[in-house]
């Protein structure tokens, strides 16, 4: 079964990172002993992804100088620089629109800055999304004390939902930032475009185009220095 490839989003400045993020970009701040972006690139050559975009922007070019070309993953890497082609960031919408070239009909997303060592890029997932209907389909978390609210409800049938709109008791949960996305979820935005998901998600679930899983292992969103230092204090991940 042929995997689907990658992009990896790491192309933001990481404001409440600093000072850490003055010098590093986020995804190459070392967790337990390599650089976060590395346990991302390790799990998707694991599950037989091969190619992998990584969009770039805030010092953009320590990503090619710390990574190379994938080959000691058994990986293809390919940069989609907006900071040298647009001047900065395109934010995650803007970002995948512009890599789309580099990704074809159906393709993994997933944030740069995201610790998640247990999640796998399973192929019969992809596989079934490819075949399916919808423009999406993303992976939520149980909410974390930064989030407690959660980002989007979910129903029991694996439907993703907006809170406002979705039937009493269906519980809300994180977007863990992992999807498997097809083009159809960022139509309408023109290459070189900023732009954020957020509006494409809600215009797939009134199309009723979105899904969705529940994911219950190790997560963490390293948006702060505090939980970096406390993730290279735990236990380290295998």
């Amino acid at each position: 079964m042929t995997q689907l490839p990658a992009l990896i989003l790491a192309a933001g400045r990481g404001e409440r990172m600093r000072p850490l993020t003055d010098a590093t970009p986020k995804p190459l701040l070392h967790v337990q002993g390599k650089p976060l972006i590395e346990w991302h690139l390790e799990a998707l050559a694991r599950d037989g992804v091969r190619e992998v975009v990584i969009n770039t922007a805030h010092l953009e070019e320590q990503f090619p100088a710390t990574l190379g070309d994938g080959t000691r993953w058994g990986l293809r890497l390919h940069y989609s620089m907006e900071g040298r082609d647009h001047g900065g960031a395109l934010e995650t919408a803007g970002g995948m629109t512009k890599a789309l070239p580099l990704l074809g009909d159906a393709f993994w997303v997933l944030a740069g800055d995201v610790f998640v060592p247990g999640f796998r890029f399973e192929a019969d997932a992809a596989e079934a999304f490819v075949q399916g209907e919808d423009w999406g389909q993303m992976w939520l978390v149980p909410n974390p004390a930064h989030v407690p609210q959660g980002d989007f409800a979910l129903t029991a049938p694996g439907r993703v939902l907006r809170k406002d709109a979705a039937p009493a008791g269906t519980p809300a949960y994180t977007y863990s930032t992992i999807g498997l996305y097809k083009p159809a979820m960022v139509d309408g935005i023109q290459p070189g475009e900023k732009a954020a998901l957020r509006p494409s998600l809600e215009r797939a679930i009134d199309a009723g185009k979105l899904s969705g899983r529940l994911y219950m292992g190790p997560w963490v969103d390293v948006g702060t220095p505090q939980r970096l230092a406390e993730l290279n204090a735990a236990t380290p991940a295998r």
